[in-house]
């Protein structure tokens, strides 16, 4: 994400050098990776994580920096999130959302007797430093403003629009359009498209269409600013190929109370560099935002037992303020601001709190230990597990809790191990801090999988490996379930010790004796192992596992 140092001054006051900014910058855990000069500008390359989208803008890291000198913001309206009453037109024929479970809320403004031309220097400049190129006036100003504010936005020839008219639906099967990269995309029912009286327009969230986009011959221009569900946008970025830069920010969440303000923005902008006048805002919300409350106890309280630093509850209070987290009056319930979706328990208020004191003040120290430092009565089994499976030649393998979907259909029988199966057996996540891992693990396969492909690569081809670790499924109206799980898996061959043999190859049966040596180390002796069909495995050469007659297993060779 690059981010320009005279753009920050321009939102807040502050007289840090470009060297100290990235200094504290990177302190909050907004990893300055580089500053590079551009004429008399810097500009910060930031890696921001994956549950920051609201530090994709020069609005987010400027509300930063006021925490970090307290200033407040100059921008109108305290540059906060909330939205400013500007008088709003009725829908009428002009807007429809047909998919309000995909699109929270759609706002149009018809600008009518704009001059299309270049920019002025100052705007291209102000592009050109973040490394996005200039187009035309009404192309810029609305990326412009996504750079500002943080919210994506794209401006239609209204007279190319049949009908003058937008629908919001799903596309149907088979339905095409040519994006603004002159690529012809099939769109599917899956897909959110932005559609006139006729065809679609423009892919929601991802990419306008090129035949209804602002030319030299534009007169008439519609804006849209609109809130597209997350998960509707990500999949439809994968499943085209065709990411950009609003997909980026869309998939990971804007800030839904921000668009009137952004769309007044870019307004004002358009009608001085272009020309024209502005019309009403269309303003369709058919999904309401609802504030997320986060409730606690004493938050300086809470920041001590959890960091143990010491930071007075007018700190707490002044910074938690400062980033737009609202207290009820006390200490006790806090409100979410709309940009920030990774806000949700106490815990997350703490971190807020703490970044900002500085985690080089907690002290390194070990927490207060309340045991006997023995075993727990689980870890004496898990160590016999653990030494018989490594005097049988296999390696312990450790992979991440968190998977990609792909492994959903691959493993549909998995989840019947603790209890449920098919999708309400998964956990998924609000905010991956991987890419694309957004579901909690309902099987250690897919870690081992990967493990066997890495080593596979690496012409690795005798592997022996197990894992132990917890599985997840999701728990009505509560926190999900977690169960302690045990896979292994085994490929390639093995020599007999004390014979000048090729290696033998490595089968059914061999797992299965090492399934059995696992579960015999664990104290289970007597487990019944019957042939049975599953997803995941060939047939004819897969069991499932039970006990007492209850299933608690699968072994066979992988489909």
């Amino acid at each position: 994400m690059n981010i320009s140092y005279n753009w920050l001054k321009d939102l807040i006051p502050f007289d840090l050098s470009a060297d100290e900014l990235g200094r504290s910058l990177t302190g909050i855990g907004l990893a300055v990776e580089g500053i590079h000069p551009h004429g008399d500008d810097f500009v910060f390359d930031i890696d921001l994580t994956s549950n920051r989208p609201d530090c994709l803008s020069h609005l987010g890291v400027a509300r930063e920096i006021g925490v970090i000198i307290d200033a407040a913001l100059g921008l109108k309206n305290g540059g906060g999130g909330n939205d400013i009453p500007y008088p709003a037109a009725l829908a009428g024929d002009i807007v429809r959302i047909e998919a309000p479970e995909l699109c929270h809320r759609f706002t149009a403004r018809i600008i009518r007797g704009v001059k299309i031309g270049p920019s002025p220097k100052w705007l291209s400049d102000r592009l050109e430093a973040i490394g996005e190129r200039s187009i035309n006036n009404v192309a810029d100003v609305t990326n412009y403003v996504m750079h500002e504010l943080g919210q994506p936005m794209h401006s239609f020839d209204l007279d190319k629009l049949s009908g003058e008219r937008i629908v919001v639906r799903r596309a149907a099967g088979g339905e095409t359009i040519t994006t603004l990269d002159e690529v012809e995309r099939k769109l599917d029912d899956s897909m959110l498209a932005i559609c006139d009286a006729e065809k679609p327009v423009a892919v929601a969230g991802v990419m306008g269409g090129l035949h209804s986009g602002i030319t030299t011959d534009t007169v008439n221009v519609l804006l849209e600013v609109a809130y597209f569900k997350r998960e509707s946008i990500r999949q439809t970025s994968r499943r085209l190929d065709l990411a950009s830069e609003a997909s980026y920010r869309f998939e990971r969440g804007v800030d839904i109370q921000n668009i009137v303000r952004a769309s007044q923005r870019a307004t004002d902008l358009i009608c001085e560099l272009a020309g024209g006048e502005a019309g009403e805002l269309i303003d369709v919300y058919p999904t309401a935002y609802v504030p997320n409350e986060i409730h606690t106890g004493d938050i300086s309280a809470a920041v001590k037992r959890l960091t143990g630093l010491d930071a007075g509850t007018d700190v707490c209070r002044r910074i938690l303020e400062a980033l737009g987290i609202r207290s009820d009056g006390g200490n006790s319930t806090f409100t979410g601001p709309s940009w920030r979706h990774d806000l949700s328990i106490e815990e997350d208020l703490v971190e807020e709190i703490a970044r900002h004191v500085g985690y080089d003040k907690i002290a390194t120290e070990l927490p207060p230990s309340f045991g006997a430092g023995e075993y727990q009565p689980t870890e004496g089994r898990k160590k016999d597990l653990r030494q018989t499976l490594t005097d049988m030649g296999f390696d312990e393998a450790l992979s991440y809790s968190f998977i990609d979907t792909r492994w959903d259909d691959a493993f549909a029988t998995v989840p019947e191990v603790v209890g449920k199966s098919g999708e309400e057996a998964f956990v998924t996540l609000q905010d991956s801090v991987i890419e694309g891992a957004v579901r909690m693990r309902h099987t250690l396969l897919p870690g081992l999988l990967d493990a066997v492909r890495l080593n596979l690569n690496h012409q690795i081809r005798n592997i022996k490996l197990f894992e132990i670790g917890k599985i997840f499924s999701s728990a009505p109206g509560g926190l999900p379930n977690e169960l302690e799980a045990l896979a292994l898996v085994i490929t390639g061959g093995e020599a007999v010790a004390g014979r000048a043999t090729p290696a033998r190859d490595l089968d059914f049966y061999d797992a299965r004796g090492a399934v059995e040596a696992a579960l015999h180390s664990a104290g289970i002796s007597d487990p019944h192992f019957t042939r049975t069909e599953a997803a995941h495995l060939r047939s004819s050469q897969s069991a499932e596992i039970s006990l007492a007659g209850r299933t608690i297993g699968y072994v066979g060779r992988l489909s």
